[in-house]
């Protein structure tokens, strides 16, 4: 098995849950007392945030190059980024640290495609609802139709993934909003919905929808798990 090499502290809430469902997916593959050799490169957040929120995205990509060096330098052979938003900088990082590397929208669509789903509601931070480096992504590799809340709503889920879900606060209130926002998303004719932010699992379980949810992190967890069994190149995989 590969050894996989995480960028994390993304927040670390969601890095936590990453690394539970790989070891528990790597058990369920291989049995026994069987883990998965992985690597963690965990950020503090409240900086990364700060860029996020300034749009200092070149300086962000420089982070990431930063950990992706550290991680390829102590063996890592396939990376990950456990961060849906963070992703807008993923191909400017490879550009400059040529590591085999799986995309989080990869491991989604592919789950979403072979549904047999068509047309999906996307929640995440406002970046990656409102930018194309991720709804693009699905809709031209995967053929998916991706829908987004209103801005009323895409501002509450913004504003409860930093100021709750980061931070390790979970409120009943917070998932009746989450509630009300899906259930719109499916009004409108989505007939899934994306847990397309890494924390918002921690919320929002397949309770709370009338259809079915792609919950990002643990889709991602057990694709990079496939992956490093195999030993394959992610681009070989690729639609």
């Amino acid at each position: 098995m590969k050894t996989l090499g995480l960028i994390g502290g993304l927040s670390w809430e969601s890095t936590q849950t990453y690394y539970r469902f790989i070891n528990q997916h790597t058990r369920r593959r291989l049995g026994g007392l069987h883990s998965a050799p992985c690597l963690i490169f965990s950020f503090d957040f409240a900086p990364i945030e700060t860029l996020q929120d300034r749009g200092q995205w070149t300086a962000l990509t420089d982070e990431l190059v930063r950990a992706a060096t550290s991680l390829q330098a102590a063996g890592a052979q396939i990376l990950l980024i456990c961060s849906n938003t963070m992703h807008k900088t993923a191909d400017e990082m490879l550009a400059r640290v040529p590591l085999p590397f799986l995309h989080i929208a990869d491991a989604t669509g592919a789950a979403i495609r072979g549904s047999g789903i068509q047309s999906v509601g996307l929640l995440g931070t406002r970046f990656t609802m409102e930018e194309s480096f991720y709804r693009g992504r699905l809709e031209d590799r995967f053929g998916l139709r991706v829908s987004i809340p209103d801005p009323d709503d895409r501002a509450i889920v913004h504003e409860t993934i930093y100021e709750e879900l980061c931070r390790g606060i979970v409120q009943d209130s917070s998932r009746e909003h989450f509630r009300g926002v899906i259930r719109r998303l499916v009004d409108a004719g989505a007939q899934g919905i994306i847990l397309g932010c890494t924390e918002i699992g921690l919320l929002i379980s397949q309770e709370d929808a009338p259809v079915p949810l792609f919950d990002t992190t643990t889709l991602h967890a057990e694709a990079a798990v496939d992956l490093a069994l195999r030993g394959a190149d992610p681009e070989q995989n690729a639609p």
